[in-house]
């Protein structure tokens, strides 16, 4: 099966992101099977993703990862209103790593954008929907998509028609009305009679039925449990240490191995002396694949202790003498070149204008850098695969599997674990540690555990594109920008359209300039980026033009009411325009990205030369929330994931080899220098947008606008540490 990319998935329907549709009516043979394989003796199947027990317990099945993120409550949540559950009966389970239960909301969400078919269109694209999900092995949580399309698409109508399905049942037992009945709190009752069932009595006769693939949803004003703050599945074992993540995985008779990579991207195995560390106590064998070897022992620190001492060396493939330099030569080289792929053509820019702009930025890969090193079990025997790992899509992991094997992927047996942290580094893009972990396996008799260590994983990582952009800009006597022009290099996805201003003319363009370093998905994708590029320029215009940054921007959000609120409502959130103590200064931005506006402000200084953030206020339209408390520890994530790439993150590359090994010299914001943030949640009642990733990208072009509102300095390129503000 084809591996899910952002490229491949726009071609099919929609982009990268997770989710389910019940559907199961119109896919022949999918509820059956999932019936046959998955009942019980105490557990009836409902629909593909509920199953409620003789004793009044109902199990939803998740087909997401659980990143941190909440996802694991957050689902349940959606589907128990609507199937009007107990909260108390409810429970959790991972959905297992099989093409039944193929994420296919992920497709149908992306292509109508979040909005809802007419009925009589649901079954044809219910049926496409799931026929793709199958054919690109689509498991995955990513696009801060889990909430808005599994649990608005999938959760919410599989809820529904459960709920339709039990009183159904209870009718027919009583010989009753179905409109005299009504589900509440894990029961069904007819009011009339006085007779009352519990769900899980009338769940084998229920299982009898077909859902129905548009039933009514309730009306938001009579949620009980979706808009609260329940108690998280995943928190208590956090707790007590019992969470297994992938890292965790424990199979009998298993070894650790620890891995060494070509530390030059696209090298190989040029020698290997194994005579170095012959005979060392714990050590199994020392195998070597195309692209790096790996030390096989007993446990992890004798496994990485003969690896150092190993005598191995590599070739570069040609790119020994690529840096960082030199890449962004290239880049400046294709912009100069001035041609590239059109975005969008709006208007003209040629154009007069009173007075014009140009300004280029600049930002440098990024890692992951996530708690849990990459990690994968395998055992392969027999032409069977079995893999124990933490994977934003483990239906895509067992594809891959197979493809490296050259085996079929019903032999392929995948244990989704835990995720400590991604961003998308364990997405479907590049599962090299799946690839390295299944080859290593494979040439031993007993399951491996492959293990990375940090400076192998931030050395071996699939980065967040390093990239150019390129501004021109006219603005009119009165300051308002007549035309905009973008020219930018090397993106996954473009985001530079996203431009909620009024700017009549607009010439947006991409050149690709391909290089060694792999890259991937990174929170918030190409956002990041563009969210930097956009607004920082914005601000150059409104400086340009002698205006308020914030008053500014109101004036080109004349025709968007959306984003104008999120605007004002921050404004006052900080209260604007204040005076504030010397040495402080202010700065705006403002982004939507995954279907939710975000407006942050910065209240920035300058500490022994260096940028100190003290506070951050956050406005947020997601549309509706589903857990308050979760969407706001998003907000706060995000934030601090982005405030540490704005004032340090960076990868750099000299002869072909990522500079960075580990934390030392790959700084993370610490909980000393963090600032206060406060967050306001707008609901305006749009189309559900998510939380994971759109708090991120406003981050660092609020710093760098308060910057310099703060110094007069413009601040075109990231990250701040190399800068000088002395």
């Amino acid at each position: 099966m084809a591996a899910l990319t952002r490229r491949n998935f726009l071609v099919g329907t929609g982009l990268v992101g997770g989710g389910i549709l019940l559907g199961i009516s119109f896919a022949p043979g999918r509820l059956a099977t999932i019936r046959k394989q998955y009942k019980t003796k105490e557990a009836s199947v409902l629909t593909t993703w509920v199953r409620i027990t003789q004793d009044n317990r109902v199990s939803v099945i998740v087909p997401h990862s659980e990143m941190g993120q909440g996802v694991h409550t957050a689902l349940p949540m959606m589907l128990a209103e609507e199937m009007e559950a107990d909260w108390d009966l409810v429970r959790m389970e991972q959905a297992p790593a099989n093409e039944l239960f193929a994420n296919d909301a992920v497709s149908k969400g992306f292509l109508l954008n979040g909005q809802r078919l007419p009925a009589i269109l649901n079954p044809p694209a219910d049926w496409a929907s799931y026929k793709l999900a199958q054919l690109l092995d689509v498991q995955t949580t990513g696009g801060s998509s889990s909430i808005r399309f599994t649990g608005e698409f999938g959760m919410r109508t599989a809820g529904a028609a459960v709920k339709e399905m039990l009183i159904k049942a209870a009718a027919e037992k009583w010989g009753v009305a179905e409109d005299d009945c009504v589900a509440r709190l894990s029961h069904v009752t007819h009011e009339k009679s006085g007779a009352k069932a519990s769900f899980g009595a009338l769940a084998e006769a229920a299982a009898a039925f077909e859902p129905n693939a548009t039933p009514t949803l309730k009306d938001k004003k009579d949620f009980t449990i979706i808009g609260t703050s329940k108690q998280r599945f995943d928190i208590p074992d956090k707790v007590r240490g019992a969470a297994v993540y992938g890292i965790d995985a424990d199979v009998p008779n298993m070894r650790i191995a620890v891995l060494k990579a070509a530390p030059v991207f696209g090298g190989h195995v040029a020698q290997l002396d194994k005579s170095s560390i012959a005979g060392r106590r714990g050590i199994e064998d020392v195998v070597q694949i195309k692209d790096a070897v790996a030390v096989i022992a007993d446990n992890y620190w004798r496994a990485s202790s003969a690896l150092a001492d190993l005598s191995v060396s590599f070739d570069a493939a040609g790119h020994g003498d690529v840096s960082s330099e030199t890449i962004f030569t290239r880049f400046r080289a294709a912009l100069d070149a001035d041609d590239g792929k059109t975005n969008i053509v709006q208007g003209d820019v040629s154009i007069d204008g009173a007075r014009s702009l140009e300004a280029d930025y600049k930002v440098p890969y990024l890692d992951h850098a996530a708690m849990e090193p990459m990690n994968c079990t395998a055992h392969v025997k027999d032409g069977k695969c079995e893999i124990w790992v933490g994977a934003q899509d483990p239906l895509a992991c067992r594809g891959h599997a197979a493809k490296v094997l050259g085996i079929s992927a019903d032999d392929v047996t995948v244990h989704p674990l835990m995720l400590g942290g991604s961003f998308g580094r364990r997405s479907g893009v590049l599962m090299d540690y799946i690839e390295r972990a299944v080859l290593i396996a494979a040439q031993v008799d007993y399951p491996v555990k492959v293990m990375w260590s940090r400076e192998e994983d931030m050395q071996q990582g699939a980065y967040r594109p390093a990239s150019i952009s390129r501004f021109k800009a006219k603005l009119d006597e009165k300051g308002a920008p007549t035309s905009w022009e973008n020219h930018y290099i090397r993106d996954e996805e473009s985001a530079a359209v996203h431009i909620p201003y009024a700017i009549e003319n607009q010439y947006i363009r991409v050149s690709e300039v391909d290089t060694h370093v792999p890259y991937g998905v990174w929170r918030s994708v190409a956002s990041s980026q563009h969210g930097f590029y956009i607004e920082s320029f914005m601000d150059e215009l409104a400086h340009a033009a002698g205006q308020d940054p914030v008053a500014y921007r109101r004036a080109l959000l004349a025709d968007n009411p959306r984003h104008l609120a999120v605007l004002n409502t921050v404004a006052q959130m900080a209260d604007w325009g204040r005076p504030l103590p010397q040495g402080r200064a202010l700065g705006v931005a403002l982004r939507e990205s995954f279907g939710t506006v975000v407006g942050q402000i910065a209240e920035v200084s300058i500490e022994d030369g260096e940028t100190r953030v003290h506070h951050v206020w956050c406005a947020a339209d997601p549309g509706d929330v589903v857990t308050p408390d979760g969407f706001i520890a998003q907000m706060e994530s995000g934030i601090i994931y982005g405030l540490t790439a704005a004032l340090y993150g960076e990868i750099t590359l000299e002869n072909g080899q990522v500079q960075q090994e580990n934390f030392p010299d790959y700084e993370m914001l610490r909980l000393a220098t963090a600032p206060k943030i406060d967050v306001d949640i707008i609901r305006s009642g749009a189309t559900l947008g998510g939380a994971g990733e759109p708090s991120t990208p406003p981050a660092a072009p609020a710093v760098t606008n308060a910057l310099f509102a703060l110094t007069g300095k413009r601040i075109r390129s990231l990250p701040l540490k190399n800068h000088d503000f002395a």
